[in-house]
């Protein structure tokens, strides 16, 4: 993916995959203790910034009118991380938002962690206060931060490295139903049962689908449009929805399918890290 063609320190914001997510509790302070395993896109958003004299953004791309400029976590990071480094300057941010808003894909959580990434690096400040931040921020925070292959245990902020050479590069097809969806909605529709421990990530599931689905019945349709194409591998629901993805055998078939989505449906074509 191509950054924007103007001269600042550029970040990208790559989505996020829940390649499976196992839900094996609900705990007693209102979160759910899970089992997953994080991969990343070559694509995503992207965030640049520049000296100023306070703290500024803008937003742009193609969803960008569905974001706040004041009330963003792009802004929230850049905060936090000046208060936690003893930094007293500016930046002028801008985001370009080319994911969709509440989907299942890091959104706010990958641009938060590409703001700690970017301010790290142009306010020349320890990283160590990023990763200090990062778990203030969300849950998902840190393993954007990271944005490598890993395993997140506890509420998914436990992080754990994963070597997977074999899903390097491997062609990706994310779709959307273009609805955006609550996280808090769909876990608080979970069950509450136990399906078992994470392994083998192919062998896994998102525990998240179903109360996902009854949320949006989209997600089911394009669940079942994914699995039916030509050299999918797997196909699944990312986080809670209601982005789900499809990993090609090669790149042709990859093509094909993302030349036949719906114009009804949001999608991305993209390779996982």
């Amino acid at each position: 993916m191509a950054p924007p063609d103007r001269p600042a320190y550029r970040e990208p914001a790559p989505a996020k995959l829940n390649l499976a997510l196992h839900v094996r509790a609900r705990r007693d302070d209102g979160y759910h203790q899970l089992e997953t395993l994080f991969a990343f896109c070559t694509d995503g958003d992207w965030l640049e910034a520049e000296d100023a004299d306070g703290l500024e953004l803008a937003i742009i791309g193609p969803f960008a009118t569905e974001l706040s400029r004041h009330d963003n976590l792009v802004l929230e990071a850049a905060r936090q991380l000046a208060v936690a480094a003893g930094h007293d300057g500016g930046a002028r941010l801008t985001l370009d938002k080319r994911l969709p808003v509440a989907s299942g894909i890091g959104g706010g959580s990958a641009d938060a962690a590409a703001a700690l990434r970017l301010l790290t690096r142009l306010w020349s400040i320890d990283p160590a206060h990023a990763a200090t931040v990062a778990p203030r921020l969300g849950a998902d925070v840190p393993a954007c931060l990271l944005s490598m292959t890993s395993r997140g245990d506890g509420v998914g902020d436990a992080l754990s490295p994963v070597d997977l050479p074999d899903i390097s590069g491997t062609p990706v097809l994310l779709v959307n139903p273009r609805t955006a969806l609550s996280t808090a909605d769909v876990f608080a529709r979970w069950d509450g049962e136990d399906r078992g421990p994470l392994g083998d990530w192919r062998e896994g599931r998102n525990d998240l689908e179903a109360p996902a689905r009854a949320l949006v019945p989209g997600i089911g349709d394009v669940l079942d449009w994914l699995a039916a194409r030509e050299g999918v591998d797997v196909a699944r629901l990312s986080g809670s929805g209601a982005t789900c993805f499809a990993l090609f055998d090669n790149e042709e078939a990859r093509g094909s399918a993302a030349a036949a989505v719906p114009e009804k449906w949001w999608h991305l074509a993209s390779h996982l890290r």
